[in-house]
């Protein structure tokens, strides 16, 4: 086989593997993967908290088993976030998502807000962007009961527009402490209002995405937690090219390559 191809042999396979993204069943080995993971690097910071964190420091979520875990993402929900009145979401709200999976997950996905479906059922992503974050997570040989899905604001924007600074700052600290319990190893952003307030930075996704980030210092013990901006499935789903689900694809293999997992097989 010539050279040439070989690179078209490659090429096909590559676009099959991002094409299995909804659906396929065989996928591209992150072995061949043509984005390898980069080393960690700090985002371009709007505040003078820290991202360069050599590791995350120990927090109260470190000395919680599984089931301590859930007991206090309950209380959280039951004793304040169900029955929060911060900001105006409130009113026009028909139930809070509070965030759903795994409360000792090893990986976390962060959304900006919940949607029209979300809203209805109290469950984050649960909506035609939910079903392919869905399949995105099931080709990584997880399932959603694996990770923990939550989003940067506990109840819908109006329209489904972006969350308004006051808003997010009405959520900020129930997102905090999520991730001061969770304490997962890997936090995946979803899109620029995710990245951008976790990050504390105003660098656009675009530019942030299939590099890795450090966590500042928000929270008790999260400064130095490896984090993956990608695109929000919503953003994929509008753009739906070979280029755009590549780009999420190679960013889902170097989660796999960090958290140490292996390709689904056939």
């Amino acid at each position: 086989m010539t050279q040439n191809s070989t690179n078209l042999v490659d090429t096909a396979r590559q676009l099959l593997a991002i094409e299995s993204i909804l659906g396929s069943d065989w996928l591209l080995p992150v072995s061949r993967n043509k984005n390898p993971l980069p080393p960690l690097q700090p985002a371009e910071h709007t505040s003078t908290a820290t991202a360069t964190a050599e590791a995350p420091s120990p927090t109260v979520g470190d000395t919680l088993s599984p089931e301590e875990k859930a007991a206090a993402l309950a209380e959280l929900n039951q004793s304040e976030v169900n029955n929060c009145k911060k900001c105006p979401l409130h009113q026009t709200r028909n139930h809070v998502v509070f965030g759903d999976g795994d409360p000792a997950a090893g990986l976390v996905f962060v959304g900006e807000g919940p949607g029209a479906d979300e809203d209805a059922t109290g469950k984050p992503f649960v909506g035609r962007a939910g079903e392919l974050l869905t399949r995105m997570i099931h080709a990584m040989g997880l399932d959603r009961q694996q990770v923990f899905i939550c989003n940067i604001v506990k109840c819908r924007p109006p329209g489904n527009r972006n969350p308004a600074p006051e808003e997010v700052q009405a959520c900020w600290n129930y997102l905090i402490r999520q991730l001061e319990i969770i304490r997962p190893r890997v936090i995946v952003t979803l899109g620029n209002p995710a990245t951008q307030n976790l990050l504390q930075t105003r660098v656009g996704i675009t530019k942030l995405r299939g590099n890795w980030q450090r966590l500042p210092d928000i929270g008790n013990g999260l400064a130095g937690t490896p984090v993956m901006p990608t695109f929000h499935p919503s953003y994929i789903l509008r753009r739906y090219t070979p280029e755009i689900r590549g780009k999420a694809w190679s960013d889902l293999q170097a989660v796999m390559q960090q958290l140490g997992l292996t390709m689904p097989k056939k």
